[in-house]
């Protein structure tokens, strides 16, 4: 605790926008980035869902056409994500070796794995690219970012299910705390709109069937909720050590003041539905910012819009807020973006800075008959946070029991 940590750039590739102004723009205004795929495979597998949330920016359009080449689509939003968020931290001088990547993904790159499947099986070994091993490695997102920005500190590679980017998070909150480095690119990158994983996730009933109105499909704590929308993309923070900001006079976001990681040991894919272990993690990350439940004002909910899993951590926040939790403004922002898997936590990090920077609370849509079980003060048009000092929370949860939270406290 001897270190404070804070936010001096942010990066995001989105279905609700290709950089942050934008996604934060539309995040405000509630825009779904959920629409029907037209891929050639939709109709070829005869899938059972037929939409996701694509990036509204293709990497093809941003990237190089030698750098896309070479990279698999989760690396490629990874870069992407980094760039930005470097550009806009705008170090132009850090020490190498004290600087270092966290990047999660919660699948790595499952489309360079099954192309390159499809090659072997078609065309023989002859034909598998050179560089399909370091294109589909989960480190590869990391790696690539680490190239790209010269982070010679480490490039570590969080892999938690849907928690995998705020755990980066938290791995980066500690790198800086414990003095080995003084910056850290943290984010998490996730492209798996991709017809195996589409089946897959259908076949466990854990997709909306909403194939009629793709928009509307995505709707956390609604009565009618029936599974999240696959999205895709990739969110990035530049994290510093406080003392290393104010000597190079950086611009400060806010301050990461709080992180926890915990694990329910319950089921692989099942949250405990006690929340038990969501419970620990959010009294744990409170702990480590030093805040008290009355200091938060906003949460950005995990709120997959599965009918198991909204409860649980309504259960988990009353039982760390107490009765508190009725004066917090909640927002489930996978309302508009869909589930972004391990890219997730860091994309709602990046939302729950600007949230706690501009005091905006963005919107939950598709909310229309709220679940009597679920009584929480859900944010449906932005919202005004309090002045003052605030506190805000971003909570992730993935398949394996895993747990996240990271705390924002303005600066």
């Amino acid at each position: 605790m001897s270190r404070k940590v804070v936010i001096t750039g942010l990066g995001a590739t989105t279905p609700i926008g290709g950089d942050v102004p934008t996604m934060w723009k539309n995040a405000l205004i509630g825009v779904s980035g959920a629409h029907t795929l037209h891929d050639d495979w939709v109709a070829k597998y005869e899938l059972p869902v037929t939409f996701a949330a694509r990036v509204t920016t293709p990497a093809d359009q941003v990237l190089s056409r030698v750098e896309a080449k070479r990279l698999d689509p989760s690396s490629q939003f990874a870069v992407i994500a980094s760039r930005e968020a470097w550009k806009d931290a705008a170090i132009e001088d850090v020490d190498h070796d004290r600087f270092a990547v966290a990047f999660a993904t919660g699948i790595g790159g499952v489309w360079t794995l099954l192309d390159a499947w499809d090659t072997l099986r078609d065309r023989g070994p002859r034909r598998v690219l050179p560089m399909t091993v370091p294109m589909l490695m989960p480190n590869g997102a990391a790696a690539a970012v680490s190239l790209d920005l010269g982070a010679r500190g480490g490039a570590h590679t969080p892999v938690s299910a849907c928690a995998s980017g705020t755990e980066a998070l938290h791995q980066g909150v500690e790198l800086i705390r414990s003095g080995k480095v003084d910056v850290v690119m943290a984010g998490g990158t996730e492209a798996a709109i991709h017809p195996m994983t589409l089946a897959s996730f259908a076949s466990m009933q854990a997709l909306s069937r909403r194939n009629d109105d793709p928009e509307h499909a995505s709707r956390p704590y609604d009565l009618n909720r029936d599974g999240f929308v696959m999205g895709e993309g990739a969110g990035a923070l530049v994290l510093e050590a406080e003392e290393h900001a104010l000597a190079r006079g950086a611009h400060i976001y806010a301050e990461l003041a709080g992180t926890s990681v915990t694990a329910d040991a319950y089921h692989i894919t099942a949250p405990d539905p006690e929340g038990l272990g969501a419970t620990r993690a959010l009294k744990a990350a409170l702990f480590d910012a030093r805040a008290q439940p009355e200091d938060v004002v906003h949460v950005n909910a995990h709120a997959t819009s599965t009918p198991v899993g909204d409860k649980p951590e309504y259960t988990a926040l009353r039982a760390a807020l107490g009765t508190h939790v009725d004066n917090v403004a909640v927002s489930a922002t996978k309302s508009q973006m869909g589930h972004l898997l391990g890219a997730s936590g860091a994309v709602e990090a990046v939302l729950t800075t600007l949230a706690v920077v501009d005091r905006k609370a963005p919107v939950t849509i598709n909310l229309e008959n709220q679940d009597p079980e679920i009584p929480l003060d859900v944010v449906t048009t932005a919202r005004d946070l309090p002045q003052g000092d605030i506190v805000a929370l971003s909570n992730s949860f993935g398949f394996g029991g895993h747990n996240a939270v990271v705390v924002v406290r303005n600066y």
